[in-house]
């Protein structure tokens, strides 16, 4: 047995004594990694990211964007204040940008920075195709999905060493990992079971997210469906080597939890 698979076999049978629980849900988590470290990477990639991209600026899209964004951080960081864990949102420095490009994808890093690209924007059609969309990735940053899965990575790929420690010896190993925690790059093997997971955690928790800032959770399906749509035709891998639910699974999961997202929702 190598290192690496000894010390995430301690780790299991430990009950990650280094572990977070998400919120709502409950799930424990490993988290080798502090908010704060991760928070620093963010911040940093992030700003190099747009450097280097075509952010759409004053457009009806692009403030529509940064409307919906404000209106589902501010139901979440209420939501927590009233359940006492607002030390969750330490650190965070909301921005919300849309970006020029045709893929259809948005992300959410550590720390509240959002991209949504234009490619996808067709698919969400209105703001509550949008509030879905940022829901979902909104979920991943406040659930420390990017954490777990750079935990996981430092284990999987580095031994488990210290991220500092990886970042000093390792830059470049230590940013595909980071880069990876978003789905930026994939990897057949131990860490899809949990992008899996957190991919219909994220759909859970984003639609009671867009609920509690006054969205009709309902348009989770039909955007959902869209996106189903858009896609036939296209070759899609099968669900035990994708990084996602296939659109059935994800669509009846989400009819599943919405009787729970509606007691979220005041319109």
């Amino acid at each position: 047995m190598n290192l690496k698979l000894i010390l995430l076999t301690l780790l299991t049978l430990s009950g990650f004594s280094a572990c977070h629980k998400v919120p709502i849900t409950g799930r424990r988590q490993l988290s080798l990694v502090s908010e704060k470290e991760m928070q620093a990477m963010s911040f940093k990639e992030y700003s190099s990211f747009l450097s280097q991209s075509r952010i759409v600026r004053y457009t009806p899209d692009a403030e529509m964007v940064k409307r919906v964004g404000q209106k589902i951080s501010a139901a979440v960081t209420e939501y927590l204040h009233s359940k006492g864990q607002e030390k969750l949102l330490d650190g965070y420095a909301w921005e919300f940008n849309l970006v020029d490009d045709r893929q259809v994808n948005a992300w959410c890093m550590p720390g509240g920075k959002v991209v949504v690209y234009t490619g996808i924007m067709p698919i969400v059609k209105d703001e509550n195709g949008l509030a879905v969309v940022m829901g979902h990735e909104i979920a991943h940053a406040i659930a420390r999905h990017g954490n777990e899965r750079m935990s996981q990575g430092l284990v999987q790929q580095l031994g488990g060493i210290a991220l500092a420690v990886a970042v000093s010896d390792k830059p470049s190993e230590t940013q595909q990992i980071f880069m990876g925690a978003y789905g930026i790059g994939t990897t057949v093997g131990l860490m899809l079971p949990f992008s899996r997971t957190h991919e219909s955690e994220a759909d859970i928790l984003g639609i009671d997210f867009m609920a509690m800032a006054g969205y009709d959770p309902n348009h989770a399906v039909t955007f959902w469906q869209r996106m189903a749509d858009a896609s036939k035709g296209q070759a899609k891998p099968d669900e035990f080597l994708s990084t996602h639910p296939s659109d059935a699974t994800r669509i009846a999961n989400i009819k599943k939890h919405l009787p729970d997202a509606l007691r979220y929702y005041k319109n």
